[in-house]
Formats: structure tokens, C-alpha cells, sequence
């Protein structure tokens, strides 16, 4: 028969500890990092950006400087041309340095044309 009061319960649930976080923190850390590293791509973004504006305008502001020293360095050029001119036709009569062979007045020097 029975004890009185009946028999002990019979523990059949199996006795597991937790195992790591649950779904839903693991979901949750998952949204942040994502959120984090999209907050960071933003960031750099705007970063890059600005460096490109910066390269622009640097750019803009070179070209008159580069220009003038394009220029200084085609006269330098030029007067050398005519100084090893005279020098090498110094013994021809009538020869006039720099003056075109053709004989054609629409003869224009070498034009520069910048592209930015």
C-alpha cells in the first residue's frame, strides 16, 4: 500500500544548465554591431567627401600657378631656342632668328589648353 500522502513526485524533466545567450540577445547584439558599423560607414563616407571637395578646390586654386609656371618655363624654352638660333646661323647673311621659314603671318605658337 501507499505511504500516506502518496509517493514522492518522479523527477523525469531533464536538469540541463543554459547554455549561452538567447536568441534575442544574440539578435539584439547582432543589431547593434550592424547599427554601429552603418553609423561608421556614414561617418566615413562624409569623411570622404569632404577630403574629395578639399582635392577639388586645391586643384581649382593650382591651375593659375601652374599655368603661369607652364608659361615662364615655354618663353625660357623659347629664348633658348632662338639664342641656339642665332648661334648656329651666325654666319649665314639675311638669316633673321625666329622668323618662320614659310613666310606665312598666320602662323600662331603653340596654344595650351587646360582640362580639368
Amino acid at each position: 500500500m501507499p505511504p500516506p500522502g502518496g509517493f514522492e513526485a518522479i523527477r523525469y524533466k531533464r536538469n540541463l544548465p543554459l547554455r549561452g545567450p538567447s536568441g534575442l540577445v544574440i539578435l539584439g547584439g547582432v543589431t547593434a554591431v550592424c547599427a554601429y558599423g552603418f553609423y561608421r560607414v556614414g561617418k566615413g563616407n562624409l569623411e570622404k567627401r569632404e577630403l574629395q571637395r578639399e582635392k577639388v578646390w586645391s586643384r581649382i586654386h593650382l591651375v593659375p600657378l601652374l599655368l603661369a609656371e607652364g608659361d615662364r618655363d615655354a618663353y625660357r624654352r623659347q629664348q633658348a631656342a632662338l639664342e641656339r638660333e642665332r648661334e648656329i646661323m651666325k654666319d649665314v647673311p639675311g638669316w633673321e632668328p625666329g622668323k618662320s621659314v614659310y613666310n606665312n603671318p598666320s602662323h600662331r605658337p603653340t596654344e595650351t589648353i587646360v582640362v580639368i
